[in-house]
């Protein structure tokens, strides 16, 4: 196999290691690779805050400056990581999250600036959200000569408009248009789904690179015994677990498993965990103690090392999402799920891409989104179905397949 000409990258996003869900995980997972095959890669990236909505120790002291860290491998090749200030809201509205957009993108600028007077980097990565990132990739590549990849993880602005973040037309309307600019000047488009990738084409006028978010397969798989695992977590080994591991906001429509375990309540195996952090979560603990459920249990994000036990814990997995975000994000935690041979229960109408790709591979259990009733149902077919392995073995095998990061990053450097 041919080698790959060593290249020196520049990366723009404000989600990267050490985040551990998210853009963030992908981000830096994707760098660090990059950086292990040789490649001399610079970062230009936030302080930690997600999921939590405020930036992490140990970096808080510093948080309101610039801060660099530079990190040389075995392998030739140099990761260095400069952490730009920005303002982080507690909790974020749309409002808000243009703040925090513009915030980053003009501490960036900053140090974008400096590097056309150094050494010209090969390629440019920017990663939306937010999407006004690529046109810092596109200023670099005008004056620099460089070629830029613009990588889209979200469609943020179709996001913000369907879940009515943001309603002014005049304001959407300059958003599309700074967007299409980026789109025409760039060189390369991609993006995660099918569903994703239609949407965009129509929007970039351009052919799309896919470059699906990814998993270890080594560190996430099937372990035996998982009733067991279950006492490392405060339940009970009978307990018939079903979980929601991710980010806890309002796009997700999370209350509805508030009101599933409501209608299930008599069904007293059922337990139902809530897994993460986020602004909405402070309202779910309330309306939980309004409703005076009992089989409902919070607990916080889990560490890397015991995340493996945690997913394989779990009986179902619940990816929800509102009807009009399943073709515009591709929640990152359904990845691992599968890895781990876990039977997901996914909230996503007929002609939404996720729902294709589930039902094609028959790896998971799906419901209409927004439908309380089907979820209701979902949970409690799943609970009474007493072989749901060709489920959770298509699962595994998918992962193995298709979502293994090193052929999904090989793929990747091959384009470079």
């Amino acid at each position: 196999m041919e080698k790959v000409a060593k290249k020196n990258i520049l990366f723009i996003g404000y989600n990267f290691s050490p985040e551990l869900t998210g853009i963030g995980k992908y981000s830096g997972e994707m760098m660090h690779w990059l950086a292990a095959q040789g490649h001399h890669c610079t970062v230009l990236t936030a302080y930690p805050y997600y999921p939590y909505w405020k930036v992490q120790e140990p970096y808080r002291k510093n948080r309101f400056w610039y801060k660099k860290e530079v990190e040389n491998l075995p392998s030739g090749g140099k990761l260095t990581v400069v952490r730009c200030p920005m303002y982080v809201p507690t909790n974020p509205s749309g409002a808000k999250r243009m703040l925090l957009d513009t915030s980053f993108s003009t501490a960036a600028f900053a140090v974008v600036f400096t590097k056309l007077f150094q050494k010209k980097y090969d390629w440019v990565i920017s990663i939306a959200p937010s999407f006004q990132f690529g046109l810092l990739g596109v200023f670099y590549k005008k004056l620099k000569g460089a070629k830029h990849l613009h990588h889209i993880q979200d469609l943020q602005i179709e996001a913000a408009q369907d879940l009515g973040l943001i309603k002014s037309p005049t304001l959407l309307k300059m958003l599309y248009g700074t967007e299409r600019f980026i789109f025409k000047h760039t060189d390369i488009v991609s993006s995660i789904s099918d569903g994703m990738m239609e949407r965009i084409e129509k929007k970039a006028n351009k052919p799309l690179l896919f470059f699906p978010n990814w998993t270890d397969t080594t560190s996430f798989y099937p372990l035996e015994n998982t009733n067991e695992l279950k006492k490392q977590f405060r339940l009970k080994a009978d307990d018939w677990v079903v979980l929601y591991s991710g980010a806890i906001g309002e796009k997700q429509g999370l209350e509805a498993i508030l009101h599933a375990a409501a209608a299930l309540k008599t069904k007293q195996n059922i337990q139902f965990v809530i897994c993460g952090t986020g602004p909405y979560k402070e309202k779910l603990i309330a309306m939980t103690k309004e409703m005076n459920l009992t089989n409902i249990h919070f607990l916080p994000l889990q560490p890397m090392d015991a995340f493996n036990a945690f997913l394989n814990m779990a009986d179902l997995h619940l990816v929800i999402q509102k009807e009009k975000a399943s073709d515009l994000v591709m929640p990152s935690k359904l990845t691992t799920i599968l890895a781990v041979g876990g039977l997901a229960l996914v909230t996503a109408n007929s002609n939404a891409s996720l729902h294709k790709l589930i039902a094609k591979y028959g790896m998971g259990i799906l419901v209409d989104a927004e439908n309380q009733e089907a979820l209701n149902r979902g949970i409690l077919q799943a609970f009474e179905d007493t072989n749901t392995s060709k489920m959770t073995d298509a699962a595994r095998a998918y992962a193995q397949q298709f979502l293994a990061i090193e052929n999904i990053m090989t793929s990747f450097e091959n384009q470079l």
